[in-house]
């Protein structure tokens, strides 16, 4: 068996940073906001900070990048990931790009506060973009300055891995170090401006492209630059495609629409709230991006969105992300159409997504419940009706479909019995009035007697059951309380909660308090409720 070399120096990896090399740079050098054309990105360095200190980093994430522990403890890593060096290789750059913020075309806005250092080449031929959230300002950064505080530094760091071993398509992290200086930060626009530890988030994904990349170039009408990198991406990330032509143009979109609402399928799978589903924040490779003001959805409610900003007219609420994320397709093939220069098959194209998350949803509900295959004839009404017990009083939607997993499909004693194992699930008993549990009682036993049909053992529905509902989600009050204990220099909770996140489908004895549901302290706690577009 060969064993991959692991690397003990920065300077040692192998960066291939093609796309800077392919596509066109900004011409101006000097580092202030402004406008930028006939360009892809602006040449930025990272802001030297005081006295950089690591707070945690993802061993599976080194292990992509090839880098051993031992470097990864090292101060050089903490030094680079901090933005304080650049190593051999690294070609620091800020990407452009536009966007629908809130359904309205927002113009340019670009990588206001990331720095990409570069495209490395693993020992596995993978290639894989690095990239520092909060090291400084760049041309796109307007009035703001580039920087990041360790709140929103946290919930990064521990949502981009948590969504990885959930199984839900994502960009990654590899490290999160503080900067030894404060950043003033208004967390809520209402005037309480405080300082805040400031703080760095270093990112992987395969690639930081976004629909918006695409956007504004059609906007300028700079048709010749979105040709050239609509060509670079199929090149390097959909190869499979062909040459580019229009055809090819047109099974990419395609493709994107369907890596879309997979991506989709699995938020709604686990109970994931984006937050800020702008254009600028969806991946052209279907990846989870942008870690701002998520959430998880704890009771479940369709209406809640975890975003201020989004309160009045609720946008980017849980239940609303499927038409959203068409609504985002539907603006990135305007923004293709150019290349293709016909309606109908990207109108074809949108359908795709439209059928895969249908599909998709189907096959994952009937997942969540244990069954073998999706009946229509008998599982659309079992969904729809379970959606609607679930939405009439205050459930808890992760502890729900785990504990659903314990009911058993033989005789019961009484009514109560088979209730007994969701009771958990609920906030408020109280709540659980006689319409409400005799509604409950018969929807149990239609779901039972549907896995009646499926011939099924009650051991091998519950593994199926649970290889798809965790039991170990970043709750929201988990990440403040991780937070609260990292503001007085305490990172313990951060990296427990880091270890528990790698295996949220396990039972982990010792770590039941991570699963718990939410405390009513954490009701309407900022941080724990709602949270703003602030870093």
């Amino acid at each position: 068996m060969n064993t991959i070399q692991q690397l003990t120096q920065l300077d040692d990896l192998s960066f291939d940073n093609h796309f800077i090399r392919d596509l066109p740079c900004d011409t101006e050098t000097h580092n202030y906001p402004r406008q930028v054309f006939d360009a892809c990105y602006s040449p930025v360095l990272p802001t030297k900070v005081a006295k950089p200190l690591r707070v945690a980093y993802a061993h599976e994430v080194a292990e992509l990048l090839d880098l051993s522990p031992e470097l990864c403890l090292s101060e050089d890593f903490t030094e680079v990931f901090t933005g304080n060096r650049l190593s051999k290789g690294m070609e620091s750059y800020a990407l452009c790009y536009g966007g629908h913020q809130f359904g309205h075309w927002a113009g340019q806005l670009g990588d206001g506060r990331a720095i990409n250092l570069g495209e490395i080449i693993n020992s596995k031929g993978e290639r894989w973009a690095l990239q520092l959230k909060g090291a400084g300002p760049t041309p796109y950064s307007r009035t703001a300055d580039g920087l990041a505080v360790l709140r929103s530094s946290i919930r990064e760091f521990l949502c981009s891995e948590a969504m990885h071993h959930l199984g839900v398509p994502t960009t990654r992290a590899l490290s999160l170090t503080l900067t030894g200086e404060s950043v003033i930060r208004d967390m809520f626009y209402n005037g309480n401006r405080k300082a805040e530890p400031g703080a760095v988030v270093c990112r992987v994904a395969p690639s930081f492209t976004r629909f918006g990349s695409f956007q504004i170039l059609t906007a300028r009408r700079d048709h010749t630059l979105l040709k050239h990198l609509a060509d670079h991406t199929i090149s390097m990330h959909h190869p499979h495609l062909g040459i580019p032509s229009p055809t090819v143009y047109l099974a990419w979109f395609t493709e994107i629409c369907q890596k879309t609402a997979e991506m989709i399928v699995h938020w709604q799978r686990v109970g994931f709230v984006h937050g800020v589903m702008n254009t600028d924040n969806m991946s052209i490779l279907g990846l989870t991006i942008d870690y701002g003001p998520y959430g998880w959805l704890e009771n479940y409610d369709p209406n809640w969105t975890p975003n201020t900003t989004d309160a009045e007219h609720r946008r980017y609420r849980f239940g609303n992300q499927p038409e959203i994320a068409f609504w985002n397709l539907g603006q990135l093939a305007n923004a293709l159409y150019p290349l293709i220069e016909q309606v109908e098959p990207l109108q074809a194209a949108l359908n795709v997504y439209t059928t895969t998350f249908e599909q998709g949803w189907q096959t994952m509900m009937a997942d969540k419940l244990g069954l073998i295959c999706y009946k229509p004839e008998s599982d659309e009404s079992l969904f729809s009706d379970l959606i609607a017990l679930l939405q009439r009083v205050e459930t808890d939607m992760t502890l729900f479909y785990r504990q659903l997993a314990m009911i058993s499909t033989q005789t019961h004693d009484d009514d109560e019995s088979l209730i007994l194992p969701l009771m958990t699930a609920y906030y408020r008993p109280e709540q659980l009035t006689a319409d409400y549990k005799a509604h409950l009682l018969l929807w149990l036993k239609q779901y039972i007697n549907r896995l009646q049909q499926d011939d099924n053992s009650d051991e091998e529905r519950k593994t199926r059951m649970n290889s798809v509902n965790p039991k170990y989600v970043l709750r929201n009050y988990l990440a403040q309380l991780a937070i609260d204990k990292a503001e007085t220099s305490d990172f313990t909770l951060i990296n427990e909660l880091l270890e528990c996140l790698r295996h949220p489908y396990t039972e982990q004895p010792g770590n039941e308090v991570f699963a718990e549901k939410r405390p009513e302290w954490a009701r309407q706690r900022a941080g724990c409720s709602m949270l703003s577009c602030s870093s």
